[in-house]
């Protein structure tokens, strides 16, 4: 009898590691919302996110955009790391396949803005938690955010050029370029001058106590 063929759908099982962090980031909202006695209805006038919203979210019906997280990173004074807690595994070492990172950030009408989330290591010893991203511009990126959080970042341009702000300043970046700053003041990417533009982020936070 012929050996039967094992057919594995890449796709699925890339949904299925989404969905598992979508319901692991939402246990963790919730969990943190609860012990600081906080009501939906009260977050979300913190936030400015719908109650509709903010219920999809905590039961991991949604997957929420890195701007969204980093929202509520700051109204429950954690930082965006904790929110990944349930899904981390413990090891100190984490090595993430071409293509297997988790999308973070998903625009509702395209694909042009995207944050892949390559790994991230928590509180250790030293007291700082490391985050690195892989972001993808491309045609159609137009409308970006701005950030501001503890820590500091570097950025690593790998294709494209960007203009990209901190405070005040605008820095053009080209591949090979770093930009190595306090996150502390608004940052993000100013323009897309040439597309795709893709490159690494490194995010360092404190450990609050």
């Amino acid at each position: 009898m012929a050996a039967k063929a094992i057919e594995q759908n890449s796709h699925s099982v890339r949904e299925h590691r989404e969905k598992a962090l979508e319901v692991a980031i939402g246990r963790e909202v919730r969990a943190l919302r609860r012990k600081r006695d906080i009501t939906v209805s009260e977050l979300s006038g913190a936030t400015g996110l719908s109650i509709g919203m903010l219920s999809k979210i905590e039961h991991g019906n949604i997957s929420p955009s890195l701007t969204t997280l980093q929202t509520l990173a700051n109204a429950l004074s954690v930082p965006l790391t904790t929110f990944f807690h349930r899904f981390e595994e413990t090891r100190m070492a984490v090595h993430t396949k071409s293509g297997e990172g988790l999308a973070l950030e998903r625009q509702s009408t395209s694909e042009s803005y995207q944050y892949t989330l390559l790994g991230h290591i928590g509180a250790n010893a030293s007291g700082v938690i490391v985050e690195p991203f892989l972001i993808t511009l491309t045609e159609g990126a137009d409308d970006f955010p701005t950030f501001q959080h503890g820590g500091i970042e570097t950025i690593y341009m790998l294709e494209g050029e960007i203009d990209y702000r901190h405070g005040k300043e605008i820095y053009s970046l080209k591949p090979g370029d770093t930009l190595f700053f306090d996150t502390d003041v608004p940052h993000g990417p100013k323009a897309l001058i040439k597309f795709p533009a893709r490159y690494i982020a490194v995010i360092c936070y404190p450990v609050k106590p």
